[in-house]
């Protein structure tokens, strides 16, 4: 059949074997890119794979136009004035062909994904109707090619079916919430606290193959001309509609089943992370350290620290401090600390105000001390500079409350107060020193790590 219509088996095969490396090598490229750096679960493999359909996606609906202008271009004529109908299940077998090829190629990357996952102990689940969703979505837009390079038998044909089934599933994403849910993909960015739902995936999966299967059937009654095949496309188009309505009537967050259980480290104090950050427990532990050694004695002392999602709303308890990392990228535990920081006290009304505050946030966050605009921030800076760590700490414990309310002046910084000055070990002037409680760190081997179920 493939000879009589034009294309020889052996075109077929090279080209199928020219379009999997293709459609792997770039799969593979653009489910890199989604992966969310450090994040060592399933369920960031899943996004990735479906991820990666935006350019891959494309690349089949070029290929399955091809191979449709191919075919109809080389067709021989028909003769006649009766034309004879062909056989439905003949004129299916290159389409359904192209279908194996490219889903054939997203199997296989989803395979090489699986072994990095295999090797790495990667937490959560594997969710098989996510990777449906992503098989589903890769088929529609080959038939999209199909169909398109079948009725259009053009040579840029294929080009524009690759440029148009871009446009036309991926620009969804940033229209209307449910009309984002149409297209095969999910939400971005990726929170792992967030569980990936089964039913949505399920949903969408049945969305994406009723389209699918109503494209190709609706295409086989055109060419047959036979009932059954209008009939199978009535119903495909039947199940693609009861996807679509559950779709886009299901809510579109929906949270993790089941409680959470943390990867932890208790050493010096405890950090506790999603486990599928714990690669982070190590940078994150000692950014957080240095700072709960830093804010000892002052309303702000913590002993742990429990990463959350940025939607988790609830108060921590006292002695807790609750950070956001979105990834573990370069920085990562710095822009954690930051953020913590920049909440402990609010923004400061006036230059000359928040100058001061940026200066013990900047000791704070580990970072060089700010000049500041005005010259009293430059004293203060200074004068800042020639305390040693220890005596740093002590002013903090006095003064935390003025920093938190904004309240710090040119005072503070050893000017200006007699009241601040007293003779200092080591500097010009020193803050009185009260005593304070060691800090409450427990004794722990050091790397001590254990899983904590989430509160």
């Amino acid at each position: 059949m493939l000879e009589q219509r034009g294309v020889s088996r052996e075109e077929l095969k090279h080209s199928a074997l020219v379009a999997v490396g293709t459609l792997l090598a770039l799969g593979l490229l653009a489910a890199w890119s989604v992966l969310v750096p450090g994040v060592s679960a399933w369920e960031n493999i899943v996004v990735a794979v479906i991820g990666s359909l935006r350019l891959t996606g494309p690349v089949a609906a070029a290929f399955g136009a091809w191979v449709a202008v191919r075919t109809r271009r080389t067709a021989p004529a028909r003769v006649g004035p009766v034309r004879p109908r062909p056989h439905g299940w003949r004129v299916l077998k290159a389409p359904l062909a192209i279908l194996g090829v490219v889903v054939g190629a997203f199997c296989a990357t989803v395979s090489v994904l699986a072994v990095k996952a295999f090797l790495t102990e990667q937490a959560g689940h594997l969710a098989p109707t996510g990777l449906a969703v992503g098989a589903a979505g890769l088929a529609l837009y080959a038939t999209l090619g199909w169909v398109a390079g079948w009725a259009l038998p053009w040579r840029l044909t294929p080009l524009a079916a690759g440029a148009g089934s871009y446009v036309l599933l991926t620009s969804p994403s940033g229209g209307p919430s449910w009309l984002a849910r149409l297209a095969p993909g999910v939400a971005e960015p990726y929170d792992p606290f967030t569980g990936l739902s089964q039913a949505a995936f399920t949903d969408q999966a049945l969305w994406l193959l009723g389209v699918t299967g109503a494209l190709l059937l609706a295409w086989t009654a055109v060419v047959t001309r036979r009932p059954l095949a209008l009939a199978l496309a009535v119903l495909a188009v039947l199940v693609a509609g009861a996807g679509m309505a559950r779709m886009v009537t299901r809510p579109r967050a929906v949270a993790a089943d089941g409680p959470l259980v943390y990867s932890c480290q208790e050493w010096p104090i405890t950090v506790c992370v999603h486990p599928g950050m714990r690669a982070g427990l190590t940078e994150l532990g000692a950014a957080f350290t240095t700072l709960a050694a830093r804010l000892t004695g002052t309303p702000a002392a913590f002993s742990r620290v429990e990463q959350r999602s940025r939607d988790d709303a609830a108060d921590p308890s006292p002695g807790v401090v609750t950070v956001h990392v979105d990834d573990l990228g370069p920085g990562f535990a710095d822009r954690a600390v930051s953020e913590f920081v920049g909440g402990l006290a609010r923004p400061c009304e006036g230059t000359a105000a928040e100058g001061y505050r940026a200066i013990v946030a900047a000791w704070l966050r580990g970072r060089p001390l700010p000049a500041g605009p005005l010259r009293g921030h430059q004293a203060a800076a200074g004068w800042f500079s020639t305390l040693a760590e220890s005596q740093r700490r002590d002013w903090l414990r006095m003064f935390y409350t003025d920093f938190a309310a904004c309240r710090l002046r040119a005072s503070h910084f050893g000017g200006g107060a007699r009241r601040h000055r007293v003779a200092m070990r080591g500097g010009p002037s020193e803050p009185p020193r009260t005593p304070v409680p060691g800090p409450p760190y427990p004794t722990l081997p050091v790397g001590s790590v254990h899983g904590a179920q989430a509160p």
